[in-house]
């Protein structure tokens, strides 16, 4: 299943702004990095994963429809998970954007 380019569109109009922001398809669903570091990424099943960093998770868990991701049973540290809902709520989306991108931009950039 690919991901919903709909919610694609919306997440390039969101971070058209970001510096060294790129695309790149993987893991079954599309991945938006910042400087080379993974900020967002559209899943192929649905939903997303923010990457809010460790710091902000438990204020990310806090918003409606957003819950801790899980890979392969294990807990990924610093990335929540986002329902298709969450995607579609522009002041939700907004807010986990922002808190990806204050993450994001604390990291050094990648080669």
């Amino acid at each position: 299943m690919a991901y919903d380019e709909t919610f694609a569109e919306m997440l390039r109009a969101d971070l058209e702004l970001t510096p060294g922001l790129t695309e790149k398809r993987m893991f079954g669903g599309l991945v938006f990095l910042r400087e080379g570091n993974m900020l967002f990424v559209l899943r192929g099943k649905g939903g997303a994963m923010a990457r809010v960093g460790a710091d902000q998770t438990e204020a990310a868990l806090t918003i409606d429809g957003v819950t801790p991701t899980q890979m392969r049973g294990r807990a990924m540290t610093g990335f929540v998970t986002l329902d298709d809902d969450v995607l579609d709520d522009d002041i939700r989306r907004a807010q986990l954007i922002a808190m990806a991108q204050r993450f994001v931009a604390s990291l050094p950039p990648k080669a």
